[in-house]
Protein backbone atom coordinates (compact mmCIF):
# COMPACT_ATOMS: atom_id res chain seq x y z
CA UNK A 1 0.00 0.00 0.00
CA UNK A 2 1.80 3.11 -0.91
CA UNK A 3 1.76 6.15 1.54
CA UNK A 4 -0.17 8.92 -0.29
CA UNK A 5 -3.20 6.44 0.44
CA UNK A 6 -3.33 7.27 3.88
CA UNK A 7 -3.44 10.77 5.48
CA UNK A 8 -0.44 11.83 7.34
CA UNK A 9 -1.90 12.50 10.30
CA UNK A 10 -4.60 10.74 12.78
CA UNK A 11 -8.14 11.76 12.45
CA UNK A 12 -9.31 9.63 15.10
CA UNK A 13 -13.78 10.63 14.35
CA UNK A 14 -14.61 9.51 11.33
CA UNK A 15 -12.57 6.62 11.64
CA UNK A 16 -13.62 5.87 15.40
CA UNK A 17 -17.91 6.49 14.34
CA UNK A 18 -16.92 4.34 11.43
CA UNK A 19 -15.18 0.88 13.05
CA UNK A 20 -17.91 1.08 15.83
CA UNK A 21 -20.88 1.13 13.45
CA UNK A 22 -19.21 -2.25 11.64
CA UNK A 23 -19.05 -3.52 15.48
CA UNK A 24 -22.19 -3.03 16.16
CA UNK A 25 -23.67 -4.25 12.45
CA UNK A 26 -21.70 -7.59 12.85
CA UNK A 27 -23.01 -7.86 16.57
CA UNK A 28 -19.25 -8.46 17.15
CA UNK A 29 -19.86 -7.92 21.42
CA UNK A 30 -22.46 -10.34 21.41
CA UNK A 31 -22.91 -13.08 24.28
CA UNK A 32 -24.23 -16.27 23.70
CA UNK A 33 -27.04 -17.51 25.58
CA UNK A 34 -24.93 -20.79 25.76
CA UNK A 35 -21.68 -21.93 24.61
CA UNK A 36 -18.97 -24.46 24.79
CA UNK A 37 -16.60 -21.58 25.20
CA UNK A 38 -15.30 -20.22 28.75
CA UNK A 39 -17.91 -17.98 29.89
CA UNK A 40 -16.86 -14.30 30.97
CA UNK A 41 -19.73 -11.42 32.46
CA UNK A 42 -19.53 -7.99 33.49
CA UNK A 43 -22.54 -6.15 34.59
CA UNK A 44 -22.52 -2.36 34.20
CA UNK A 45 -22.88 -0.43 37.23
CA UNK A 46 -25.87 0.87 35.48
CA UNK A 47 -25.90 4.95 35.27
CA UNK A 48 -28.53 7.16 36.24
CA UNK A 49 -30.51 7.57 33.03
CA UNK A 50 -30.64 11.51 33.76
CA UNK A 51 -26.88 11.14 33.60
CA UNK A 52 -23.97 12.64 31.30
CA UNK A 53 -20.76 10.73 30.76
CA UNK A 54 -18.38 12.17 33.23
CA UNK A 55 -14.75 11.24 34.26
CA UNK A 56 -15.67 7.99 36.41
CA UNK A 57 -17.85 6.52 34.05
CA UNK A 58 -14.97 7.02 31.70
CA UNK A 59 -12.69 5.17 33.70
CA UNK A 60 -14.85 2.50 35.17
CA UNK A 61 -16.35 1.13 31.78
CA UNK A 62 -12.95 1.52 30.15
CA UNK A 63 -11.17 -0.28 32.36
CA UNK A 64 -14.10 -3.05 31.66
CA UNK A 65 -13.98 -2.43 28.61
CA UNK A 66 -10.29 -3.86 28.23
CA UNK A 67 -11.32 -6.79 30.30
CA UNK A 68 -14.06 -7.64 27.81
CA UNK A 69 -12.11 -7.05 25.11
CA UNK A 70 -8.94 -9.09 26.63
CA UNK A 71 -11.53 -11.95 26.94
CA UNK A 72 -13.22 -12.04 23.60
CA UNK A 73 -9.49 -11.96 22.62
CA UNK A 74 -8.50 -15.10 24.24
CA UNK A 75 -12.08 -17.08 22.88
CA UNK A 76 -14.33 -16.61 25.60
CA UNK A 77 -17.88 -16.41 25.40
CA UNK A 78 -18.55 -12.56 27.19
CA UNK A 79 -21.19 -10.64 28.06
CA UNK A 80 -21.31 -7.20 29.15
CA UNK A 81 -24.75 -6.61 30.18
CA UNK A 82 -25.64 -3.03 29.68
CA UNK A 83 -28.35 -0.91 30.86
CA UNK A 84 -29.33 2.03 33.21
CA UNK A 85 -31.12 3.25 36.61
CA UNK A 86 -34.36 5.01 36.63
CA UNK A 87 -32.56 6.95 39.47
CA UNK A 88 -36.26 7.99 41.58
CA UNK A 89 -35.17 11.23 43.20
CA UNK A 90 -32.71 12.57 40.31
CA UNK A 91 -35.42 12.01 37.93
CA UNK A 92 -38.39 12.97 39.25
CA UNK A 93 -36.60 16.57 39.65
CA UNK A 94 -35.78 16.71 36.39
CA UNK A 95 -39.15 16.50 35.06
CA UNK A 96 -40.87 18.46 37.87
CA UNK A 97 -38.72 21.20 36.77
CA UNK A 98 -39.94 21.02 33.44
CA UNK A 99 -43.70 21.34 34.90
CA UNK A 100 -42.44 24.12 36.73
CA UNK A 101 -41.05 25.95 33.53
CA UNK A 102 -44.64 25.55 32.25
CA UNK A 103 -46.43 26.67 35.54
CA UNK A 104 -47.03 23.30 37.17
CA UNK A 105 -46.54 20.61 39.65
CA UNK A 106 -46.55 17.30 40.19
CA UNK A 107 -49.88 17.08 42.43
CA UNK A 108 -51.52 19.78 39.70
CA UNK A 109 -51.35 16.79 37.14
CA UNK A 110 -51.70 13.79 39.23
CA UNK A 111 -49.92 10.61 39.68
CA UNK A 112 -51.12 9.03 36.61
CA UNK A 113 -49.86 11.89 34.45
CA UNK A 114 -47.10 12.84 35.82
CA UNK A 115 -45.98 8.71 35.55
CA UNK A 116 -47.02 9.36 31.88
CA UNK A 117 -44.86 12.29 31.42
CA UNK A 118 -41.55 11.24 33.36
CA UNK A 119 -42.08 8.29 30.60
CA UNK A 120 -42.26 10.67 28.12
CA UNK A 121 -38.70 12.18 29.38
CA UNK A 122 -37.86 8.79 29.12
CA UNK A 123 -38.38 7.74 25.36
CA UNK A 124 -37.10 11.63 24.61
CA UNK A 125 -33.66 11.60 26.60
CA UNK A 126 -32.96 8.28 28.25
CA UNK A 127 -30.87 7.06 25.36
CA UNK A 128 -28.02 10.22 25.69
CA UNK A 129 -25.69 8.20 28.41
CA UNK A 130 -25.99 5.40 26.34
CA UNK A 131 -25.34 7.27 23.44
CA UNK A 132 -22.28 8.58 25.16
CA UNK A 133 -20.98 5.21 26.16
CA UNK A 134 -20.99 4.41 22.52
CA UNK A 135 -18.27 6.98 21.65
CA UNK A 136 -16.05 6.01 24.44
CA UNK A 137 -16.09 2.88 22.88
CA UNK A 138 -17.84 0.33 25.12
CA UNK A 139 -18.50 -2.91 23.68
CA UNK A 140 -21.47 -3.75 25.47
CA UNK A 141 -24.12 -6.56 24.53
CA UNK A 142 -26.27 -3.74 23.18
CA UNK A 143 -29.13 -6.07 22.06
CA UNK A 144 -29.84 -7.04 26.10
CA UNK A 145 -29.87 -3.67 27.52
CA UNK A 146 -31.82 -3.05 30.52
CA UNK A 147 -33.45 -0.77 32.64
CA UNK A 148 -34.62 -1.05 36.20
CA UNK A 149 -38.09 0.02 35.46
CA UNK A 150 -38.66 -2.61 32.77
CA UNK A 151 -40.96 -5.39 32.81
CA UNK A 152 -39.02 -7.72 33.59
CA UNK A 153 -36.99 -6.30 36.65
CA UNK A 154 -40.09 -5.01 37.72
CA UNK A 155 -42.04 -8.45 38.10
CA UNK A 156 -38.27 -9.13 39.58
CA UNK A 157 -38.69 -6.05 42.17
CA UNK A 158 -42.03 -7.10 43.27
CA UNK A 159 -41.30 -10.58 43.99
CA UNK A 160 -38.35 -9.81 45.92
CA UNK A 161 -40.46 -7.72 47.79
CA UNK A 162 -43.08 -9.74 48.53
CA UNK A 163 -40.90 -12.82 49.80
CA UNK A 164 -38.56 -10.82 51.77
CA UNK A 165 -41.91 -9.75 53.84
CA UNK A 166 -43.60 -13.31 54.11
CA UNK A 167 -40.10 -13.94 55.61
CA UNK A 168 -40.30 -11.55 57.87
CA UNK A 169 -37.35 -9.57 56.69
CA UNK A 170 -39.02 -6.46 55.26
CA UNK A 171 -41.40 -4.80 57.79
CA UNK A 172 -43.31 -1.12 58.31
CA UNK A 173 -42.70 0.79 61.17
CA UNK A 174 -41.94 3.69 63.45
CA UNK A 175 -38.35 4.60 62.95
CA UNK A 176 -36.01 7.77 63.01
CA UNK A 177 -34.82 8.34 59.14
CA UNK A 178 -33.36 10.56 57.24
CA UNK A 179 -36.07 13.35 55.96
CA UNK A 180 -35.18 15.83 53.33
CA UNK A 181 -37.58 18.80 53.56
CA UNK A 182 -36.77 19.60 49.58
CA UNK A 183 -37.39 16.36 48.19
CA UNK A 184 -39.84 15.79 50.82
CA UNK A 185 -39.20 12.28 50.87
CA UNK A 186 -37.01 9.72 53.33
CA UNK A 187 -33.44 9.12 52.48
CA UNK A 188 -31.37 6.31 53.42
CA UNK A 189 -27.92 6.26 55.54
CA UNK A 190 -26.08 6.29 52.44
CA UNK A 191 -27.62 9.15 50.65
CA UNK A 192 -27.08 11.22 53.53
CA UNK A 193 -23.58 13.41 52.37
CA UNK A 194 -21.90 14.51 55.67
CA UNK A 195 -20.25 18.03 55.81
CA UNK A 196 -18.53 19.62 58.27
CA UNK A 197 -19.91 23.30 59.02
CA UNK A 198 -19.08 26.23 61.08
CA UNK A 199 -21.78 25.86 64.19
CA UNK A 200 -22.25 25.98 67.84
CA UNK A 201 -22.51 23.97 70.68
CA UNK A 202 -25.24 25.92 73.42
CA UNK A 203 -24.46 25.08 76.67
CA UNK A 204 -28.37 25.10 78.55
CA UNK A 205 -29.32 24.91 82.18
CA UNK A 206 -32.42 22.09 82.94
CA UNK A 207 -33.74 22.99 86.37
CA UNK A 208 -34.38 19.95 88.81
CA UNK A 209 -38.61 20.16 89.63
CA UNK A 210 -37.59 20.52 93.70
CA UNK A 211 -35.88 23.71 92.93
CA UNK A 212 -32.38 22.47 93.85
CA UNK A 213 -30.43 23.02 91.25
CA UNK A 214 -30.11 22.37 87.53
CA UNK A 215 -27.98 20.03 85.02
CA UNK A 216 -26.27 21.65 82.00
CA UNK A 217 -27.02 19.78 78.70
CA UNK A 218 -25.00 20.53 75.65
CA UNK A 219 -26.34 20.74 72.26
CA UNK A 220 -25.98 21.92 68.67
CA UNK A 221 -29.65 21.77 67.67
CA UNK A 222 -31.50 23.67 70.28
CA UNK A 223 -34.79 23.59 68.59
CA UNK A 224 -34.64 19.72 69.27
CA UNK A 225 -35.00 20.31 72.71
CA UNK A 226 -38.64 21.29 73.02
CA UNK A 227 -39.27 17.91 71.95
CA UNK A 228 -37.15 16.36 74.90
CA UNK A 229 -38.45 13.76 76.94
CA UNK A 230 -35.40 12.91 79.31
CA UNK A 231 -31.80 13.91 80.08
CA UNK A 232 -29.82 10.90 80.54
CA UNK A 233 -26.24 10.42 82.11
CA UNK A 234 -23.62 7.46 81.81
CA UNK A 235 -23.89 5.01 84.92
CA UNK A 236 -20.34 5.06 85.67
CA UNK A 237 -20.12 8.89 85.33
CA UNK A 238 -19.44 9.82 89.27
CA UNK A 239 -20.70 13.73 88.44
CA UNK A 240 -24.17 12.19 88.70
CA UNK A 241 -24.59 9.66 91.89
CA UNK A 242 -28.21 8.62 92.63
CA UNK A 243 -29.94 10.71 89.98
CA UNK A 244 -32.30 7.96 88.78
CA UNK A 245 -35.57 8.94 90.18
CA UNK A 246 -35.10 12.81 89.77
CA UNK A 247 -37.19 14.58 87.62
CA UNK A 248 -36.35 17.74 85.95
CA UNK A 249 -38.11 20.85 84.14
CA UNK A 250 -38.09 21.17 80.15
CA UNK A 251 -37.23 24.78 80.31
CA UNK A 252 -39.66 26.66 77.71
CA UNK A 253 -42.54 23.60 77.43
CA UNK A 254 -42.32 22.93 81.56
CA UNK A 255 -42.84 19.68 81.16
CA UNK A 256 -41.21 17.19 83.72
CA UNK A 257 -38.96 14.91 82.49
CA UNK A 258 -37.10 12.39 84.16
CA UNK A 259 -33.21 11.64 84.71
CA UNK A 260 -32.25 8.36 82.99
CA UNK A 261 -28.67 6.32 83.09
CA UNK A 262 -27.71 4.26 79.90
CA UNK A 263 -24.65 3.34 79.05
CA UNK A 264 -24.27 4.95 75.62
CA UNK A 265 -24.01 8.51 76.72
CA UNK A 266 -20.40 9.43 76.39
CA UNK A 267 -18.94 11.10 79.12
CA UNK A 268 -16.43 13.09 77.93
CA UNK A 269 -18.66 14.95 75.94
CA UNK A 270 -19.64 18.44 77.26
CA UNK A 271 -20.88 18.06 80.49
CA UNK A 272 -21.94 13.75 80.15
CA UNK A 273 -25.70 15.05 80.75
CA UNK A 274 -27.11 14.22 77.06
CA UNK A 275 -30.39 15.71 76.33
CA UNK A 276 -32.81 12.70 74.92
CA UNK A 277 -35.29 13.47 71.77
CA UNK A 278 -36.55 10.10 70.58
CA UNK A 279 -38.23 11.78 67.91
CA UNK A 280 -35.39 13.83 66.18
CA UNK A 281 -32.60 11.36 66.70
CA UNK A 282 -31.58 7.51 66.42
CA UNK A 283 -29.59 7.39 69.10
CA UNK A 284 -32.13 9.12 71.57
CA UNK A 285 -34.68 6.85 69.49
CA UNK A 286 -32.84 3.46 70.82
CA UNK A 287 -32.43 4.88 74.26
CA UNK A 288 -36.15 5.89 74.31
CA UNK A 289 -37.01 2.11 73.32
CA UNK A 290 -35.26 1.26 76.14
CA UNK A 291 -36.48 3.51 78.87
CA UNK A 292 -39.92 3.56 77.18
CA UNK A 293 -39.91 7.58 76.49
CA UNK A 294 -42.54 8.76 74.42
CA UNK A 295 -41.67 10.23 71.32
CA UNK A 296 -42.87 14.08 70.44
CA UNK A 297 -42.23 15.51 67.27
CA UNK A 298 -41.73 19.09 67.36
CA UNK A 299 -40.50 19.46 63.49
CA UNK A 300 -43.10 18.67 60.56
CA UNK A 301 -42.04 17.08 57.19
CA UNK A 302 -41.84 21.15 55.83
CA UNK A 303 -38.99 21.96 58.66
CA UNK A 304 -41.92 23.62 60.56
CA UNK A 305 -42.34 23.22 64.29
CA UNK A 306 -45.31 21.90 64.71
CA UNK A 307 -47.64 22.51 67.87
CA UNK A 308 -46.02 20.15 70.60
CA UNK A 309 -43.25 22.87 69.87
CA UNK A 310 -45.41 25.27 71.99
CA UNK A 311 -45.52 28.90 71.52
CA UNK A 312 -42.76 28.30 68.86
CA UNK A 313 -44.84 26.27 66.61
CA UNK A 314 -45.26 27.51 63.04
CA UNK A 315 -41.79 28.44 62.88
CA UNK A 316 -38.78 27.42 60.37
CA UNK A 317 -36.77 25.14 62.10
CA UNK A 318 -33.90 27.20 62.40
CA UNK A 319 -35.88 30.57 62.83
CA UNK A 320 -36.78 28.24 66.02
CA UNK A 321 -33.41 27.51 66.78
CA UNK A 322 -32.81 31.59 67.31
CA UNK A 323 -35.81 32.24 69.03
CA UNK A 324 -35.40 29.02 71.15
CA UNK A 325 -31.77 30.12 72.33
CA UNK A 326 -33.38 34.05 72.62
CA UNK A 327 -35.30 32.51 75.10
CA UNK A 328 -33.05 30.42 76.92
CA UNK A 329 -31.14 33.59 77.17
CA UNK A 330 -33.92 35.85 78.46
CA UNK A 331 -34.44 33.28 81.71
CA UNK A 332 -31.20 33.22 82.08
CA UNK A 333 -30.71 29.64 80.92
CA UNK A 334 -27.48 30.21 79.38
CA UNK A 335 -24.67 28.90 80.82
CA UNK A 336 -22.48 29.27 77.71
CA UNK A 337 -22.16 29.21 73.76
CA UNK A 338 -18.97 28.43 71.98
CA UNK A 339 -18.11 27.90 68.51
CA UNK A 340 -18.36 23.89 67.37
CA UNK A 341 -17.45 22.49 63.88
CA UNK A 342 -19.61 19.57 63.61
CA UNK A 343 -20.59 17.21 60.65
CA UNK A 344 -24.09 18.33 59.70
CA UNK A 345 -26.15 15.29 57.05
CA UNK A 346 -26.46 17.08 53.42
CA UNK A 347 -29.44 15.46 51.03
CA UNK A 348 -27.14 14.01 48.78
CA UNK A 349 -29.25 15.08 46.14
CA UNK A 350 -30.39 18.45 46.74
CA UNK A 351 -27.88 19.22 49.23
CA UNK A 352 -30.50 20.74 51.97
CA UNK A 353 -29.31 20.18 55.03
CA UNK A 354 -31.24 16.65 56.48
CA UNK A 355 -33.68 16.13 59.46
CA UNK A 356 -33.76 13.00 61.76
CA UNK A 357 -37.28 12.34 62.08
CA UNK A 358 -39.58 9.87 63.44
CA UNK A 359 -41.64 8.37 60.66
CA UNK A 360 -43.84 5.11 59.60
CA UNK A 361 -41.40 3.69 56.78
CA UNK A 362 -40.69 0.25 55.23
CA UNK A 363 -37.61 -1.13 56.23
CA UNK A 364 -35.35 -4.31 55.48
CA UNK A 365 -33.91 -6.36 58.42
CA UNK A 366 -30.44 -6.18 57.13
CA UNK A 367 -28.45 -7.68 59.89
CA UNK A 368 -29.49 -11.56 58.91
CA UNK A 369 -28.70 -10.63 55.11
CA UNK A 370 -25.07 -9.31 56.08
CA UNK A 371 -23.96 -12.03 57.71
CA UNK A 372 -23.72 -14.19 54.81
CA UNK A 373 -22.45 -11.79 52.67
CA UNK A 374 -19.29 -10.66 55.32
CA UNK A 375 -18.99 -15.05 55.36
CA UNK A 376 -18.48 -14.41 51.53
CA UNK A 377 -15.81 -12.17 51.59
CA UNK A 378 -13.57 -13.65 54.86
CA UNK A 379 -14.12 -16.75 53.19
CA UNK A 380 -12.36 -15.81 49.94
CA UNK A 381 -15.74 -16.88 47.63
CA UNK A 382 -15.36 -13.23 46.55
CA UNK A 383 -12.60 -11.22 46.62
CA UNK A 384 -12.34 -7.40 47.14
CA UNK A 385 -8.98 -5.79 45.43
CA UNK A 386 -7.18 -4.54 46.27
CA UNK A 387 -7.75 -5.78 49.48
CA UNK A 388 -7.21 -3.10 51.76
CA UNK A 389 -11.20 -2.03 51.22
CA UNK A 390 -11.94 -5.10 53.04
CA UNK A 391 -11.52 -3.36 55.97
CA UNK A 392 -14.16 -0.64 54.72
CA UNK A 393 -16.70 -3.45 53.80
CA UNK A 394 -16.70 -5.36 57.16
CA UNK A 395 -16.56 -2.05 59.15
CA UNK A 396 -19.97 -0.86 57.20
CA UNK A 397 -21.15 -4.72 57.24
CA UNK A 398 -20.78 -5.46 60.73
CA UNK A 399 -22.40 -2.30 61.99
CA UNK A 400 -25.14 -2.12 59.74
CA UNK A 401 -28.78 -0.28 60.63
CA UNK A 402 -31.88 -1.64 59.06
CA UNK A 403 -32.01 -0.45 55.37
CA UNK A 404 -35.32 2.15 55.31
CA UNK A 405 -36.41 1.36 51.61
CA UNK A 406 -39.60 3.83 51.04
CA UNK A 407 -39.50 6.47 49.33
CA UNK A 408 -42.34 9.84 49.19
CA UNK A 409 -42.04 10.32 45.69
CA UNK A 410 -43.42 9.13 42.65
CA UNK A 411 -41.48 7.55 40.31
CA UNK A 412 -39.98 4.15 40.96
CA UNK A 413 -41.19 0.84 41.89
CA UNK A 414 -44.50 1.24 43.72
CA UNK A 415 -44.86 -0.63 47.17
CA UNK A 416 -46.30 -3.54 46.31
CA UNK A 417 -49.07 -3.68 49.08
CA UNK A 418 -52.64 -2.64 49.96
CA UNK A 419 -54.15 -1.31 52.91
CA UNK A 420 -58.05 -2.08 53.85
CA UNK A 421 -60.16 0.64 54.05
CA UNK A 422 -62.47 -0.76 56.80
CA UNK A 423 -60.34 -2.84 59.08
CA UNK A 424 -56.70 -1.93 58.69
CA UNK A 425 -55.93 -5.18 57.48
CA UNK A 426 -52.16 -4.86 55.40
CA UNK A 427 -51.99 -7.17 52.27
CA UNK A 428 -48.23 -7.57 50.51
CA UNK A 429 -49.14 -8.91 47.11
CA UNK A 430 -47.80 -9.50 43.48
CA UNK A 431 -51.17 -8.39 42.17
CA UNK A 432 -53.67 -6.11 43.48
CA UNK A 433 -56.35 -8.32 46.02
CA UNK A 434 -59.98 -7.92 45.38
CA UNK A 435 -60.90 -8.32 48.72
CA UNK A 436 -59.61 -7.69 52.18
CA UNK A 437 -58.35 -11.06 53.42
CA UNK A 438 -59.75 -10.09 56.49
CA UNK A 439 -62.66 -8.71 56.56
CA UNK A 440 -63.33 -9.39 52.70
CA UNK A 441 -63.85 -5.10 52.29
CA UNK A 442 -63.46 -4.04 48.86
CA UNK A 443 -62.34 -0.86 49.60
CA UNK A 444 -58.70 -0.82 49.36
CA UNK A 445 -55.74 1.44 49.54
CA UNK A 446 -52.21 0.84 47.33
CA UNK A 447 -49.31 1.94 49.09
CA UNK A 448 -48.36 5.62 47.68
CA UNK A 449 -44.48 5.18 48.35
CA UNK A 450 -42.09 4.00 46.14
CA UNK A 451 -39.10 1.69 46.48
CA UNK A 452 -35.32 3.10 46.80
CA UNK A 453 -33.81 3.01 43.90
CA UNK A 454 -30.95 1.03 45.11
CA UNK A 455 -33.78 -1.55 45.82
CA UNK A 456 -33.67 -2.71 42.44
CA UNK A 457 -30.48 -2.19 41.59
CA UNK A 458 -29.88 -4.54 44.21
CA UNK A 459 -30.75 -7.59 42.05
CA UNK A 460 -29.06 -5.97 38.65
CA UNK A 461 -26.30 -9.07 38.65
CA UNK A 462 -29.62 -11.59 38.33
CA UNK A 463 -32.89 -9.41 37.27
CA UNK A 464 -30.60 -8.71 34.62
CA UNK A 465 -30.49 -12.10 33.07
CA UNK A 466 -34.07 -12.72 33.02
CA UNK A 467 -34.78 -13.61 37.21
CA UNK A 468 -37.00 -14.95 38.81
CA UNK A 469 -37.41 -17.01 35.35
CA UNK A 470 -34.06 -19.87 35.10
CA UNK A 471 -33.07 -18.45 31.73
CA UNK A 472 -30.42 -20.08 30.07
CA UNK A 473 -28.70 -16.66 30.17
CA UNK A 474 -28.72 -17.12 34.20
CA UNK A 475 -27.15 -20.41 33.93
CA UNK A 476 -24.83 -19.34 31.57
CA UNK A 477 -23.55 -16.20 33.25
CA UNK A 478 -24.50 -16.12 36.74
CA UNK A 479 -22.34 -15.73 39.02
CA UNK A 480 -20.74 -13.23 37.43
CA UNK A 481 -16.65 -12.82 36.85
CA UNK A 482 -16.15 -9.08 38.18
CA UNK A 483 -17.39 -6.21 39.39
CA UNK A 484 -15.37 -2.98 38.38
CA UNK A 485 -16.45 -0.19 40.73
CA UNK A 486 -15.72 3.07 42.41
CA UNK A 487 -15.26 2.77 46.20
CA UNK A 488 -17.76 5.33 46.83
CA UNK A 489 -20.41 2.61 45.96
CA UNK A 490 -19.23 -0.23 47.77
CA UNK A 491 -21.64 0.20 50.33
CA UNK A 492 -24.36 1.77 47.95
CA UNK A 493 -24.65 -1.12 45.60
CA UNK A 494 -21.98 -3.57 45.96
CA UNK A 495 -23.01 -4.55 49.66
CA UNK A 496 -26.45 -4.63 48.73
CA UNK A 497 -25.95 -7.07 45.91
CA UNK A 498 -24.01 -9.34 47.73
CA UNK A 499 -26.84 -9.37 50.15
CA UNK A 500 -29.60 -9.97 47.44
CA UNK A 501 -27.42 -11.99 45.15
CA UNK A 502 -26.91 -14.60 48.21
CA UNK A 503 -30.68 -14.64 49.30
CA UNK A 504 -32.53 -15.14 46.42
CA UNK A 505 -29.84 -17.27 44.50
CA UNK A 506 -28.25 -18.84 47.17
CA UNK A 507 -24.76 -18.26 45.30
CA UNK A 508 -22.37 -14.91 45.21
CA UNK A 509 -23.24 -12.77 42.89
CA UNK A 510 -19.49 -12.11 41.76
CA UNK A 511 -16.26 -13.70 41.94
CA UNK A 512 -14.07 -10.26 42.07
CA UNK A 513 -15.07 -7.20 42.96
CA UNK A 514 -12.74 -4.28 41.72
CA UNK A 515 -12.40 -1.05 43.28
CA UNK A 516 -10.96 1.48 41.38
CA UNK A 517 -9.43 4.83 42.85
CA UNK A 518 -10.97 8.25 41.60
CA UNK A 519 -10.05 11.04 38.58
CA UNK A 520 -8.95 14.18 40.05
CA UNK A 521 -7.27 16.81 38.10
CA UNK A 522 -3.73 17.46 37.26
CA UNK A 523 -3.06 18.81 41.10
CA UNK A 524 -4.57 15.73 42.55
CA UNK A 525 -7.53 17.71 43.57
CA UNK A 526 -11.45 16.38 43.38
CA UNK A 527 -13.23 17.64 40.57
CA UNK A 528 -16.21 19.89 41.47
CA UNK A 529 -18.22 22.22 39.19
CA UNK A 530 -17.83 24.38 42.33
CA UNK A 531 -14.46 24.99 41.88
CA UNK A 532 -14.15 24.94 38.01
CA UNK A 533 -11.65 22.22 37.33
CA UNK A 534 -14.42 19.96 35.69
CA UNK A 535 -12.83 18.12 32.19
CA UNK A 536 -15.44 16.95 30.78
CA UNK A 537 -14.83 13.49 28.82
CA UNK A 538 -16.80 14.79 25.60
CA UNK A 539 -15.00 17.41 24.97
CA UNK A 540 -11.84 15.57 25.34
CA UNK A 541 -12.63 12.75 23.24
CA UNK A 542 -14.04 15.66 20.26
CA UNK A 543 -10.73 17.26 20.72
CA UNK A 544 -7.74 14.04 20.61
CA UNK A 545 -10.31 10.90 20.08
CA UNK A 546 -11.32 8.18 21.93
CA UNK A 547 -8.21 6.26 22.06
CA UNK A 548 -5.54 8.89 23.13
CA UNK A 549 -8.52 9.16 26.11
CA UNK A 550 -9.07 6.10 27.18
CA UNK A 551 -5.30 5.10 27.12
CA UNK A 552 -4.28 8.23 29.08
CA UNK A 553 -6.81 6.59 31.39
CA UNK A 554 -5.37 2.92 31.38
CA UNK A 555 -2.03 3.86 31.83
CA UNK A 556 -2.70 5.96 35.27
CA UNK A 557 -5.00 3.65 36.49
CA UNK A 558 -2.71 1.67 38.78
CA UNK A 559 -4.12 0.04 42.40
CA UNK A 560 -4.23 2.48 44.97
CA UNK A 561 -3.39 5.58 43.55
CA UNK A 562 -6.11 8.15 41.79
CA UNK A 563 -5.79 9.11 38.56
CA UNK A 564 -4.30 12.82 37.96
CA UNK A 565 -5.76 13.21 34.87
CA UNK A 566 -4.81 16.85 32.12
CA UNK A 567 -5.03 17.53 28.91
CA UNK A 568 -1.63 17.65 28.56
CA UNK A 569 -1.37 13.60 29.60
CA UNK A 570 -4.17 12.82 26.57
CA UNK A 571 -2.84 15.49 24.23
CA UNK A 572 0.87 13.18 25.27
CA UNK A 573 -1.13 10.31 24.30
CA UNK A 574 -2.85 11.22 20.82
CA UNK A 575 0.92 12.02 19.71
CA UNK A 576 1.59 8.44 20.07
CA UNK A 577 -1.18 7.43 18.76
CA UNK A 578 0.03 9.29 15.70
CA UNK A 579 3.43 7.76 15.70
CA UNK A 580 1.23 4.25 15.39
CA UNK A 581 -0.60 5.81 12.76
CA UNK A 582 2.77 6.95 10.88
CA UNK A 583 4.14 3.52 11.24
CA UNK A 584 1.15 1.74 9.53
CA UNK A 585 1.75 4.18 6.45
Amino acid sequence: MSSNIIDKGYEPHEVEKRWYAHWEKEQLFAASDESDRPNYSIVIPPPNVTGVLHMGHALNNTMQDIMCRYRRLKGDNVLWMPGTDHAGIATQNVVEKKLAADGLDRHQVGREKFIEAVWAWRKEYGDAIINQLKRLGASCDWRRERFTMDEGLSLAVRKVFVQLYEEGLIYRGQYIINWCHRCHTALSDLEVEHEDIDGNLYHFKYPFADGSGHVIIATTRPETMLGDTAVAANPDDERYPDMGDRKLILPLIEREIPFIKDKYVDMSFGTGALKITPAHDPNDFDIGGRHDLPSIKVIDDDGVMTEEAGRFAGMDRFECRKAVVEAMQAQGLVEKIEPHAHSVGHCYRCKTIVEPNLSKQWFVKAKPLAEKAIEAVESGKTRIIPPTWKKTYYEWMYNIRDWCISRQIWWGHQIPAWTCDDCGQVMVRMEAPEACEACEGKALTRETDVLDTWFSSALWPFSTMGWPEKTPLLKTFYPTSVLVTGFDILFFWVARMMMMGIHFMKEIPFKDVYVHALVRDEHGKKMSKSKGNVIDPLNIIDKYGTDAFRFTLAAFAAQGRDVKMSEKRVEGYRNFVNKLWNATR
